[in-house]
Protein backbone atom coordinates (compact mmCIF):
# COMPACT_ATOMS: atom_id res chain seq x y z
CA UNK A 1 0.00 0.00 0.00
CA UNK A 2 1.09 3.76 -0.54
CA UNK A 3 0.55 5.48 2.81
CA UNK A 4 0.68 8.96 3.34
CA UNK A 5 0.42 10.31 7.16
CA UNK A 6 0.20 14.04 7.93
CA UNK A 7 1.42 15.68 11.43
CA UNK A 8 0.27 18.86 13.08
CA UNK A 9 1.70 22.10 12.07
CA UNK A 10 3.89 22.67 15.20
CA UNK A 11 6.03 20.11 15.42
CA UNK A 12 8.41 17.53 12.98
CA UNK A 13 9.24 14.43 12.47
CA UNK A 14 11.69 12.73 13.98
CA UNK A 15 10.04 14.03 17.30
CA UNK A 16 11.74 17.06 19.32
CA UNK A 17 10.64 18.68 22.25
CA UNK A 18 7.91 15.70 23.27
CA UNK A 19 5.26 15.56 20.67
CA UNK A 20 3.40 12.29 21.46
CA UNK A 21 1.33 12.06 18.78
CA UNK A 22 4.73 12.29 16.16
CA UNK A 23 6.66 10.24 18.27
CA UNK A 24 3.74 7.47 18.23
CA UNK A 25 3.43 8.04 14.08
CA UNK A 26 6.69 7.85 13.13
CA UNK A 27 7.18 5.12 14.62
CA UNK A 28 4.29 3.31 13.22
CA UNK A 29 5.57 4.15 9.97
CA UNK A 30 8.41 2.70 10.25
CA UNK A 31 6.19 -0.17 11.23
CA UNK A 32 4.49 0.32 7.98
CA UNK A 33 7.76 0.54 5.79
CA UNK A 34 9.27 -2.71 7.35
CA UNK A 35 6.31 -4.69 6.64
CA UNK A 36 6.63 -3.95 3.10
CA UNK A 37 4.78 -0.56 2.12
CA UNK A 38 5.75 2.65 0.58
CA UNK A 39 5.02 5.38 3.32
CA UNK A 40 5.34 9.16 3.25
CA UNK A 41 5.12 11.00 6.35
CA UNK A 42 4.71 15.00 6.58
CA UNK A 43 5.24 17.14 9.01
CA UNK A 44 6.96 21.07 10.05
CA UNK A 45 10.38 21.82 9.01
CA UNK A 46 12.69 22.36 11.81
CA UNK A 47 16.08 23.78 12.09
CA UNK A 48 18.46 21.26 10.88
CA UNK A 49 16.22 19.43 9.50
CA UNK A 50 16.25 19.09 5.36
CA UNK A 51 13.13 19.54 3.77
CA UNK A 52 12.72 16.13 2.39
CA UNK A 53 15.09 12.86 3.98
CA UNK A 54 14.37 8.93 3.73
CA UNK A 55 14.43 7.26 7.59
CA UNK A 56 14.59 3.95 7.99
CA UNK A 57 12.00 3.56 4.74
CA UNK A 58 10.04 6.36 5.47
CA UNK A 59 10.19 9.47 2.90
CA UNK A 60 9.95 12.47 5.30
CA UNK A 61 8.71 15.85 4.11
CA UNK A 62 8.55 18.80 5.95
CA UNK A 63 6.61 22.06 5.14
CA UNK A 64 6.36 25.10 6.87
CA UNK A 65 4.49 25.20 9.60
CA UNK A 66 3.21 27.19 13.16
CA UNK A 67 3.98 27.24 17.12
CA UNK A 68 1.55 26.00 18.95
CA UNK A 69 -0.59 29.30 20.30
CA UNK A 70 -2.80 29.70 23.90
CA UNK A 71 -6.23 30.15 21.52
CA UNK A 72 -8.44 26.94 20.60
CA UNK A 73 -9.72 29.50 17.42
CA UNK A 74 -6.07 30.38 16.52
CA UNK A 75 -4.63 26.95 16.29
CA UNK A 76 -7.63 25.57 14.38
CA UNK A 77 -6.91 28.14 12.31
CA UNK A 78 -3.44 27.54 11.32
CA UNK A 79 -4.61 23.88 11.27
CA UNK A 80 -6.82 24.59 8.66
CA UNK A 81 -4.35 26.72 6.52
CA UNK A 82 -1.48 24.21 6.98
CA UNK A 83 -3.82 20.96 6.14
CA UNK A 84 -4.67 23.06 2.79
CA UNK A 85 -0.65 23.73 2.41
CA UNK A 86 -0.47 19.79 2.35
CA UNK A 87 -3.52 19.22 -0.15
CA UNK A 88 -1.64 19.47 -3.06
CA UNK A 89 1.29 17.82 -1.98
CA UNK A 90 0.03 14.51 -1.46
CA UNK A 91 0.36 11.87 -4.22
CA UNK A 92 -1.93 9.04 -5.31
CA UNK A 93 -2.31 6.32 -3.00
CA UNK A 94 -4.24 3.87 -0.64
CA UNK A 95 -4.23 5.93 2.91
CA UNK A 96 -3.89 9.00 4.35
CA UNK A 97 -3.92 9.17 7.86
CA UNK A 98 -4.50 12.47 9.01
CA UNK A 99 -3.28 13.61 12.77
CA UNK A 100 -4.66 16.76 12.43
CA UNK A 101 -8.80 18.93 12.73
CA UNK A 102 -9.50 20.21 9.19
CA UNK A 103 -8.42 18.11 6.35
CA UNK A 104 -9.94 14.80 7.19
CA UNK A 105 -13.39 16.96 6.10
CA UNK A 106 -12.28 18.31 3.31
CA UNK A 107 -9.98 15.89 1.64
CA UNK A 108 -12.19 13.79 0.08
CA UNK A 109 -13.10 16.42 -2.23
CA UNK A 110 -9.78 18.47 -2.50
CA UNK A 111 -7.49 15.03 -3.58
CA UNK A 112 -9.61 12.03 -3.99
CA UNK A 113 -6.58 10.13 -5.68
CA UNK A 114 -4.75 10.40 -2.15
CA UNK A 115 -6.38 7.62 -0.75
CA UNK A 116 -9.07 6.52 1.76
CA UNK A 117 -9.03 9.16 4.53
CA UNK A 118 -8.42 8.08 8.35
CA UNK A 119 -9.21 10.44 10.79
CA UNK A 120 -7.24 10.15 14.07
CA UNK A 121 -9.20 10.76 17.39
CA UNK A 122 -6.52 11.32 19.96
CA UNK A 123 -8.46 13.71 21.65
CA UNK A 124 -12.34 14.36 22.83
CA UNK A 125 -14.05 15.65 19.62
CA UNK A 126 -15.15 19.55 19.68
CA UNK A 127 -17.67 19.39 17.21
CA UNK A 128 -15.81 18.48 13.92
CA UNK A 129 -17.83 15.31 14.08
CA UNK A 130 -20.57 16.86 12.08
CA UNK A 131 -18.06 17.46 8.91
CA UNK A 132 -16.74 14.09 9.41
CA UNK A 133 -19.61 12.85 6.65
CA UNK A 134 -16.83 11.41 3.81
CA UNK A 135 -14.06 10.44 6.38
CA UNK A 136 -13.52 6.40 5.70
CA UNK A 137 -12.01 5.49 8.94
CA UNK A 138 -12.22 7.27 12.48
CA UNK A 139 -9.68 5.74 14.69
CA UNK A 140 -10.50 6.66 18.11
CA UNK A 141 -7.82 6.14 20.92
CA UNK A 142 -10.40 5.13 23.45
CA UNK A 143 -14.31 3.91 23.83
CA UNK A 144 -14.73 7.56 25.24
CA UNK A 145 -13.96 9.24 22.20
CA UNK A 146 -15.84 6.83 20.18
CA UNK A 147 -18.65 7.81 22.03
CA UNK A 148 -18.25 10.96 22.10
CA UNK A 149 -17.32 11.53 18.25
CA UNK A 150 -20.60 9.19 17.52
CA UNK A 151 -23.06 11.77 19.72
CA UNK A 152 -21.77 14.05 17.29
CA UNK A 153 -22.54 12.03 14.25
CA UNK A 154 -24.13 9.08 14.55
CA UNK A 155 -23.82 7.89 11.11
CA UNK A 156 -20.33 7.62 11.56
CA UNK A 157 -20.81 4.38 13.91
CA UNK A 158 -19.75 1.90 10.90
CA UNK A 159 -16.93 3.95 10.37
CA UNK A 160 -15.19 4.36 13.66
CA UNK A 161 -12.80 1.85 15.40
CA UNK A 162 -10.84 2.03 18.47
CA UNK A 163 -7.43 1.61 18.17
CA UNK A 164 -5.29 2.36 21.75
CA UNK A 165 -1.99 4.58 21.38
CA UNK A 166 0.92 2.54 21.63
CA UNK A 167 4.23 2.09 23.70
CA UNK A 168 7.71 0.68 23.30
CA UNK A 169 6.97 -2.21 25.82
CA UNK A 170 10.65 -3.72 25.27
CA UNK A 171 12.13 -0.49 26.15
CA UNK A 172 10.16 0.09 28.96
CA UNK A 173 10.17 -3.43 30.33
CA UNK A 174 13.65 -2.96 30.20
CA UNK A 175 13.97 -0.23 32.60
CA UNK A 176 12.04 -1.59 34.67
CA UNK A 177 13.26 -0.78 38.84
CA UNK A 178 16.02 -2.98 39.32
CA UNK A 179 15.37 -3.03 43.30
CA UNK A 180 11.71 -2.21 44.15
CA UNK A 181 11.78 -1.88 47.88
CA UNK A 182 14.81 1.13 47.74
CA UNK A 183 13.77 4.25 49.19
CA UNK A 184 12.45 6.53 49.08
CA UNK A 185 9.67 5.48 47.25
CA UNK A 186 9.01 7.53 44.44
CA UNK A 187 6.00 9.07 42.89
CA UNK A 188 5.64 10.69 39.75
CA UNK A 189 3.88 12.35 37.06
CA UNK A 190 5.39 12.85 33.75
CA UNK A 191 3.28 14.86 30.81
CA UNK A 192 2.56 18.09 29.72
CA UNK A 193 2.72 20.76 33.58
CA UNK A 194 -0.27 22.30 31.99
CA UNK A 195 -3.59 23.19 34.57
CA UNK A 196 -5.73 21.00 32.79
CA UNK A 197 -3.56 17.96 33.62
CA UNK A 198 -4.68 18.11 37.70
CA UNK A 199 -1.18 19.23 39.00
CA UNK A 200 -2.35 20.86 41.92
CA UNK A 201 -4.00 18.52 43.37
CA UNK A 202 -1.08 16.13 43.46
CA UNK A 203 0.57 18.38 44.90
CA UNK A 204 -2.01 18.98 47.43
CA UNK A 205 -2.37 15.35 48.28
CA UNK A 206 1.83 15.45 48.64
CA UNK A 207 1.19 18.07 51.28
CA UNK A 208 -1.57 16.10 53.51
CA UNK A 209 1.00 13.22 53.03
CA UNK A 210 3.95 15.17 54.53
CA UNK A 211 1.82 15.27 57.23
CA UNK A 212 1.67 12.15 57.70
CA UNK A 213 3.92 10.07 60.48
CA UNK A 214 2.98 6.34 59.15
CA UNK A 215 4.75 6.51 55.59
CA UNK A 216 8.30 5.35 54.56
CA UNK A 217 10.40 7.89 52.71
CA UNK A 218 9.00 8.83 49.79
CA UNK A 219 9.59 11.89 47.29
CA UNK A 220 7.56 13.70 43.98
CA UNK A 221 8.93 14.16 40.59
CA UNK A 222 7.46 16.23 38.40
CA UNK A 223 8.80 16.40 35.13
CA UNK A 224 7.19 17.85 31.89
CA UNK A 225 7.54 20.59 29.04
CA UNK A 226 6.52 24.40 30.58
CA UNK A 227 6.21 26.19 27.60
CA UNK A 228 3.04 27.11 25.69
CA UNK A 229 4.55 26.24 22.30
CA UNK A 230 5.69 22.78 23.94
CA UNK A 231 2.08 22.40 25.41
CA UNK A 232 2.63 23.20 29.20
CA UNK A 233 1.27 26.04 30.67
CA UNK A 234 3.97 28.55 30.71
CA UNK A 235 6.74 30.20 33.12
CA UNK A 236 4.15 31.57 35.56
CA UNK A 237 1.98 28.24 35.82
CA UNK A 238 5.42 26.67 36.38
CA UNK A 239 6.23 28.75 38.94
CA UNK A 240 2.98 28.88 40.79
CA UNK A 241 3.68 25.06 40.94
CA UNK A 242 6.96 25.78 42.27
CA UNK A 243 5.63 27.62 45.02
CA UNK A 244 3.56 25.19 45.90
CA UNK A 245 5.95 22.37 46.35
CA UNK A 246 8.24 24.60 48.19
CA UNK A 247 5.12 25.32 51.01
CA UNK A 248 3.94 21.65 50.73
CA UNK A 249 7.08 20.56 53.23
CA UNK A 250 7.49 17.44 51.03
CA UNK A 251 10.48 16.05 48.58
CA UNK A 252 9.26 17.22 45.67
CA UNK A 253 11.08 18.64 42.47
CA UNK A 254 10.02 20.34 39.39
CA UNK A 255 11.70 19.15 36.82
CA UNK A 256 12.43 20.16 32.61
CA UNK A 257 10.81 17.64 29.87
CA UNK A 258 13.16 14.41 28.97
CA UNK A 259 12.77 13.52 25.13
CA UNK A 260 15.32 10.97 24.65
CA UNK A 261 13.14 7.83 24.76
CA UNK A 262 15.48 5.55 26.07
CA UNK A 263 16.17 8.26 29.40
CA UNK A 264 12.56 8.97 29.46
CA UNK A 265 12.29 5.05 30.25
CA UNK A 266 14.45 5.25 32.93
CA UNK A 267 12.37 7.98 34.36
CA UNK A 268 9.72 5.68 34.41
CA UNK A 269 11.59 3.14 35.59
CA UNK A 270 12.89 5.05 38.40
CA UNK A 271 8.69 5.44 39.77
CA UNK A 272 7.15 2.98 42.53
CA UNK A 273 3.90 4.83 41.69
CA UNK A 274 3.15 6.75 38.89
CA UNK A 275 0.29 9.35 39.20
CA UNK A 276 -1.79 11.15 36.58
CA UNK A 277 -4.68 13.30 37.82
CA UNK A 278 -5.56 14.87 34.71
CA UNK A 279 -9.13 16.95 34.82
CA UNK A 280 -9.32 16.90 30.95
CA UNK A 281 -12.44 15.96 30.42
CA UNK A 282 -13.15 17.72 27.38
CA UNK A 283 -9.60 16.78 26.29
CA UNK A 284 -7.94 13.65 27.75
CA UNK A 285 -8.31 10.59 24.80
CA UNK A 286 -6.23 8.18 26.34
CA UNK A 287 -2.56 9.65 27.33
CA UNK A 288 0.30 7.22 26.43
CA UNK A 289 2.00 8.13 29.81
CA UNK A 290 -0.02 5.91 31.72
CA UNK A 291 0.42 3.03 29.71
CA UNK A 292 4.17 3.47 29.42
CA UNK A 293 4.26 3.79 33.58
CA UNK A 294 2.73 0.64 33.53
CA UNK A 295 5.09 -1.22 31.03
CA UNK A 296 7.82 0.25 33.27
CA UNK A 297 6.24 -1.41 36.41
CA UNK A 298 5.15 1.67 38.07
CA UNK A 299 1.41 1.17 39.60
CA UNK A 300 -0.75 3.65 37.86
CA UNK A 301 -3.22 6.06 39.79
CA UNK A 302 -5.31 8.50 37.30
CA UNK A 303 -8.51 10.59 37.77
CA UNK A 304 -11.65 8.91 36.89
CA UNK A 305 -11.85 10.21 33.43
CA UNK A 306 -13.61 8.08 31.18
CA UNK A 307 -11.25 7.01 28.33
CA UNK A 308 -8.91 6.04 31.74
CA UNK A 309 -11.67 2.96 31.65
CA UNK A 310 -10.07 1.21 28.78
CA UNK A 311 -6.86 0.64 30.72
CA UNK A 312 -7.40 1.02 34.36
CA UNK A 313 -9.26 -1.89 36.44
CA UNK A 314 -9.66 0.01 39.92
CA UNK A 315 -7.80 -2.38 42.22
CA UNK A 316 -6.21 -4.89 39.72
CA UNK A 317 -3.54 -3.08 37.58
CA UNK A 318 -3.83 0.43 39.08
CA UNK A 319 -5.92 2.61 41.21
CA UNK A 320 -8.72 5.73 39.76
CA UNK A 321 -9.53 8.48 42.32
CA UNK A 322 -12.79 10.17 42.09
CA UNK A 323 -11.73 14.03 40.45
CA UNK A 324 -15.05 15.24 40.64
CA UNK A 325 -14.94 14.83 44.94
CA UNK A 326 -15.23 17.69 46.70
CA UNK A 327 -12.03 15.60 48.99
CA UNK A 328 -10.95 14.81 46.04
CA UNK A 329 -7.17 15.82 47.21
CA UNK A 330 -7.72 13.66 50.39
CA UNK A 331 -8.54 10.73 48.46
CA UNK A 332 -5.70 10.98 46.13
CA UNK A 333 -3.39 11.42 49.58
CA UNK A 334 -5.28 7.84 50.84
CA UNK A 335 -4.00 6.19 48.23
CA UNK A 336 -1.29 7.28 47.33
CA UNK A 337 -0.31 6.50 51.11
CA UNK A 338 -1.58 2.65 51.07
CA UNK A 339 0.25 2.09 48.21
CA UNK A 340 3.37 3.13 50.01
CA UNK A 341 2.54 1.54 53.10
CA UNK A 342 1.34 -1.45 51.45
CA UNK A 343 4.19 -3.15 49.59
CA UNK A 344 2.90 -6.45 48.56
CA UNK A 345 -0.20 -4.42 47.14
CA UNK A 346 2.14 -2.50 44.98
CA UNK A 347 4.20 -4.93 43.58
CA UNK A 348 0.61 -7.27 43.10
CA UNK A 349 -0.58 -4.35 40.88
CA UNK A 350 2.54 -3.28 39.44
CA UNK A 351 3.04 -6.77 37.60
CA UNK A 352 -0.65 -6.72 36.59
CA UNK A 353 0.18 -3.23 35.25
CA UNK A 354 3.01 -4.39 33.19
CA UNK A 355 1.54 -7.94 32.17
CA UNK A 356 -1.21 -5.77 30.79
CA UNK A 357 0.72 -2.96 28.78
CA UNK A 358 2.20 -5.60 26.36
CA UNK A 359 -1.04 -5.42 24.43
CA UNK A 360 -0.17 -1.90 23.39
CA UNK A 361 2.90 -2.70 22.24
CA UNK A 362 3.51 -0.72 18.91
CA UNK A 363 3.68 -4.30 16.84
CA UNK A 364 0.33 -5.23 17.99
CA UNK A 365 -1.29 -2.46 17.03
CA UNK A 366 0.26 -1.27 14.27
CA UNK A 367 -0.93 -4.77 12.46
CA UNK A 368 -4.32 -4.27 13.84
CA UNK A 369 -4.04 -0.58 12.06
CA UNK A 370 -2.40 -2.42 8.62
CA UNK A 371 -5.24 -5.38 8.29
CA UNK A 372 -7.85 -2.02 8.79
CA UNK A 373 -5.91 -0.42 6.22
CA UNK A 374 -5.87 -3.09 4.02
CA UNK A 375 -9.61 -3.61 3.62
CA UNK A 376 -10.06 0.01 3.34
CA UNK A 377 -7.99 -0.11 0.40
CA UNK A 378 -9.54 -3.19 -0.90
CA UNK A 379 -12.79 -1.41 -1.12
CA UNK A 380 -11.21 1.72 -2.18
CA UNK A 381 -9.87 -0.47 -5.73
CA UNK A 382 -13.82 -1.93 -5.89
CA UNK A 383 -15.05 1.75 -6.25
CA UNK A 384 -17.27 1.74 -2.85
Amino acid sequence: MKISIVSGFFLPVPPVQGGAAEKIWFRFAREFAAAGHQVTHFSRTWPGFPETETIDGVRLVRLRGYNHTRRLWQNLLLDFIWGMRIVPKLQSGDIVVCNTVSLPAHLAFTRPSAGRVVAILGRMPKGQGRFYGRVDRLAATSEAVRAKILSENPRLRERTRVFSNPVDWELHHAATKKAPESEPRTIGFVGRLHPEKGIEILIGAAAEMARRTDLPPWRLRLVGPQSVSQGGGGEAYVESLRVLASEAGAAISVEPPIYEAGALAQVYGSLDIFCYPSLAEKGEGLSVAPIEAMASGAVPVVSALECYNDLIRNGSNGRVFDHHATDRTTRLAGILAELLRDSGQRRRVAIQAQADARSFDYPVVAKALLDDFAQLALNHSHGS
